[in-house]
């Protein structure tokens, strides 16, 4: 967050805000991933079974329920490993180079720019093969954040260089040249 002590622009609210949710689903993301390492797959089916069971029993062809059981059922401990992996490696990441963004770290800013990029550009690969809104929304966002991180980061590199060139004036003058 900005420690600048100036009034704030919206701009800046609404990247601060945009940032903690990137954040947020850090955090989501190791929870999830912790999860993951500490449930077999036989109870994640078996807690699937428990969560659908009225749904199909009012409606035996429901699509969601139908198919969150049968991709239980797929469920292997590999695959769940992974999972947790992706989850957690992504989580550690993410929230590691927000808390930096949001300290103002200057070398977190093109990391997190780059990290989103890749992933952004993994969810195209995954909407080619599937459209999905959600998968679409995602995307969205995280374009949002890019653009928002990258004027931020030139924020930051200007008022960095307007500070650099004004010592540099003050040292000329105290030195007599």
């Amino acid at each position: 967050m900005s420690t600048t002590g100036k009034r704030r622009s919206l701009l800046d609210r609404i990247f601060d805000i945009s940032i903690s949710l990137k954040g947020l689903d850090g955090l989501l993301e190791l929870v999830g991933g912790v999860l993951l390492l500490v449930v077999s797959p036989k109870q994640i089916t078996s807690l699937l079974m428990q969560l659908t069971m009225h749904e199909l029993s009012q409606d035996p062809k429901d699509f969601i329920a139908t198919h969150l059981l049968a991709y239980a059922h797929t469920l292997s401990a590999s695959v769940i490993l992974f999972a947790a992996a992706y989850l957690l490696v992504h989580g550690i990441v993410k929230v590691v180079l927000v808390v930096a963004v949001l300290k103002e770290q200057l070398w977190a800013y093109p990391w997190l720019i780059g990290f989103l990029v890749i992933f952004i550009l993994y969810q195209v690969y995954r909407l080619i093969l599937h459209v999905s809104v959600g998968l679409i929304a995602l995307t969205l966002f995280d374009c949002f954040v890019v653009w928002l991180t990258v004027l931020e980061y030139r924020k930051h590199l200007k008022q960095r260089r307007i500070k650099f060139n004004k010592g540099s004036v003050a040292q000329r003058r105290a030195s007599g040249k």
